[in-house]
C-alpha cells in the first residue's frame, strides 16, 4: 500500500499555545480546516478555561517579580502562597499554568538550573523570571 504524500495542507502551521494551560498545541490533520479557531489543547482545558483565580495568579507573579531585582527569579509557589493562604498547594498547578500562558505571550521565562526551558515539556521544579 502506498503512503499518501504530504501536501501543503497537511504540514503543521506555526506553533500555537493553549489559552488555558499555556502548553504548545500539537497540530492534528483533522484540525487542518479549523486551525485558526483552535484555542485549547484538550477538552479538559476547554472546560476549565481561564478563571478569576488564574488571572489573580498572573497579576501576583508580575507583582512579585516587580518587587525583586531585574535578574531575580521566583518560584510558582510564591504566587500560590500569596493568594492561597493555608491551601496554597492546591494552587501549584494553576500557578504553573499561569506562568506557561505568560511565557506564550512573551512576558516571562521559565528556567531550570538557570537555563531557559520549554514550558510545555518542563518537569520538576521551575523558576520564573522576566525575559532578558
Amino acid at each position: 500500500m502506498a503512503h499518501k504524500s504530504r501536501s501543503a495542507a497537511s504540514t503543521p502551521p506555526a506553533d500555537k499555545s493553549c489559552a488555558s494551560c499555556g502548553r504548545r498545541i500539537e497540530w492534528r490533520a483533522k484540525w487542518a480546516r479549523d486551525w485558526e479557531s483552535v484555542r485549547y489543547c484538550s477538552d479538559a482545558c476547554r472546560r476549565h478555561g481561564v478563571d478569576a483565580t488564574d488571572l489573580r495568579l498572573e497579576e501576583t507573579i508580575v507583582t512579585l517579580l516587580g518587587q525583586r531585582a531585574n535578574d531575580a527569579t521566583i518560584c510558582p509557589s510564591d504566587a500560590a502562597r500569596a493568594i492561597g493562604g493555608e491551601s496554597w498547594q492546591e494552587l501549584m498547578e494553576p500557578a504553573r499554568r499561569a506562568a506557561r500562558r505568560m511565557v506564550a505571550r512573551g512576558e516571562l521565562q521559565i528556567t531550570q538550573g538557570g537555563s531557559v526551558v520549554d514550558p510545555s515539556t518542563a518537569k520538576g521544579p521551575i523558576r520564573l523570571r522576566r525575559p532578558r
